[in-house]
């Protein structure tokens, strides 16, 4: 199966972003039940972030050889967005499901994805190109670390810190007492065990989840000024071209009347 002239569609970077897609629903069930023990003999914290970090890094890995085989095609510019979306979507609302990360920083981090997916859809239908922006690729690596961490310390499928019924406070972590117990144990006052490994990792990725809320808002607003700005100047140009063959119209008209 081909893609124009030269291109292949079925590719092994085409493959790897489609295996990237498949992968999901496998997470989903993996982070959701507690069952993952039966059947691979692994923890299900284990199994998820084994999962999760093998499908992000095939994010890497089919841009990388894409570009190294000149295997570029329409087909994984479409499919690739599409399955990072997926991916990264599926795996924060696995986290809000097990309580692991709230629902409001996910709906934020979603909702820029459909923002950002909707504002290139239509750049395109209007010839313009916005490209991916820095702040975006900090954007992804910061999900990737912050959903890794989560997903490790919810080895039993719900937060390691109780918090006595409270939400987890979004500055002041020390005042968890789980928290000041494990920073106890970590600089000396006792021997750490894993619990207090699980509570730092969750402290953690609570705290990297501000860094991709707030990379997530930085990035959309510089995707929308982009396209701003390149609709800004099309529409100048359009101006200016049609002021030129305005003015050239009108030089053959008084030449003709001179004539």
């Amino acid at each position: 199966m081909t893609e124009g002239k030269g291109t292949t569609i079925w590719n092994l970077p085409n493959a790897l972003t489609v295996s990237r897609i498949f992968v999901v629903p496998l997470l989903v069930v993996v982070l959701l039940t507690p069952f993952s023990e039966d059947w691979f003999g692994l923890p299900r914290h284990v199994l998820g972030v084994t999962l999760f970090l093998g499908a992000a890094f095939t994010d890497y890995l089919d841009g990388k050889i894409a570009r190294s085989r000149h295997q570029v095609s329409r087909l994984g510019q479409l499919l690739d967005p599409i399955a990072d979306k997926l991916l990264i979507s599926a795996a924060l609302i696995s986290l809000v499901e097990n309580q692991l990360a709230p629902a409001w920083a996910v709906v934020v981090i979603v909702g820029r994805e459909f923002a950002v997916t909707g504002l290139r859809s239509i750049a395109a239908t209007e010839g313009i190109v916005i490209a991916a922006s820095r702040m975006g690729k900090v954007k992804m690596l910061a999900q990737v670390v912050t959903v890794a961490l989560l997903i490790v310390a919810g080895a039993a499928g719900k937060p390691p810190v109780s918090n006595f019924g409270r939400p987890f406070p979004a500055i002041e972590f020390w005042t968890v007492p789980e928290l000041r117990a494990a920073l106890n144990h970590l600089f000396g006052a006792g021997a750490i065990a894993a619990s207090d490994w699980q509570v730092l990792l969750y402290t953690a990725g609570r705290a990297m989840l501000w860094v991709v809320v707030l990379s997530a808002c930085v990035s959309m607003y510089g995707y929308f000024r982009a396209f701003y700005i390149s609709a800004v100047e099309r529409a100048a140009s359009v101006r200016d071209e049609e002021g030129r063959g305005g003015r050239a119209e009108t030089s053959r008209a008084a030449a003709t009347t001179a004539e």
